[in-house]
């Protein structure tokens, strides 16, 4: 692909300065890529060069180095180039279309170790906020939810009878999670609280001081004041009692469809990432599972 003025490589990229007025570290990366592409294909014209080089370059660049991650935005890159080429009817097919870069590994996402989780959320304040933080934390730990969905919580979310809390999660999908022992009595506490503070009809489960339903901003604000307080020397946010929620749960019991369904992750593949290879099936319930739910023999 030579790299004359007037080849498709150097018309591509006046195109991206000109017509889509890229700012000049985007347009660099662009050229750059291309100069991957030019090299690789030993400069042969763009209608030379076919799905199979295409696969032999990813696979030449993943061995001298290259991340998955920027494999696929050097992919990215070459592939709409020769989507402008088709475009201008100078080549018939994209050889980039079938070709995928590598994956990149999934790793486990930051957990706090159950006696972590449990310092955390075991918060000895008995102020208004203090047991509303208690609760917060409590059920957040507990049964695994987002921030947005503790927020989102409705009095009416939470049935303490059976010890379940209605959720509303990513694409208004509801499922029903059950809640540990320990959050539903750090609940109990902060619904006398919640009857005094809460403004006329509104209906969030969580209120602040001003009565009114609190934001997923303040909570995130909340935790991690609480991890300094309680001395965990991690960025603590939200979504990592989440984490530590399903990491826990699934070491101790093994069940993965159980976890998927208490997340309400609408595919397995995203409950797998709390998985390690060597975990064993141990044909234990939620409450025997998870280190603050464990009920009192003879209790309900």
């Amino acid at each position: 692909m030579s790299t004359h003025p007037n080849s498709a490589l150097e018309r591509y990229l006046a195109h991206l300065r000109t017509g889509r007025r890229l700012a000049a570290n985007t347009l660099g990366a662009y050229a750059r890529d291309g100069a991957l592409l030019a090299t690789l294909s030993a400069g042969r014209e763009p209608s030379g060069i076919t799905a199979q080089d295409i696969r032999r370059f990813i696979a030449t660049l993943h061995g001298k180095g290259l991340s998955p991650r920027s494999l696929a935005r050097v992919l990215s890159s070459w592939r709409g180039f020769f989507e402008w080429l088709m475009r201008r009817h100078e080549i018939t097919a994209n050889p980039c279309g079938g070709v995928r870069a590598p994956k990149a590994a999934k790793t486990l996402p930051a957990t706090l170790s159950p006696d972590e989780a449990v310092r955390l959320v075991a918060i000895d304040d008995d102020s208004d906020m203090g047991m509303r933080d208690h609760a917060i934390f409590e059920l957040a730990y507990s049964s695994g939810l987002r921030v947005s969905e503790l927020a989102g919580l409705d009095v009416e979310s939470l049935d303490a009878s059976t010890g379940e809390v209605r959720v509303t999660g990513k694409g208004s999908k509801t499922r029903i999670v059950p809640v540990g022992e320990p959050a539903l009595k750090a609940l109990a506490a902060w619904g006398a609280i919640r009857a005094r503070l809460a403004r006329p009809g509104e209906n969030a489960l969580f209120v602040g001081r001003s009565g009114r339903r609190v934001t997923a901003r303040e909570l995130q604000r909340r935790i991690k004041r609480r991890a300094a307080a309680a001395g965990i020397d991690t960025d603590v946010h939200p979504h990592m009692l989440r984490h530590s929620f399903a990491s826990h749960v699934l070491q101790s019991s093994g069940d993965l469809r159980a976890v998927q369904e208490m997340l309400g992750h609408a595919s397995i593949a995203s409950t797998q990432v709390y998985t390690h290879l060597d975990f064993q099936h141990l044909a234990k319930v939620y409450d025997a599972a998870h280190p603050r739910s464990r009920r009192k023999k003879g209790k309900i």
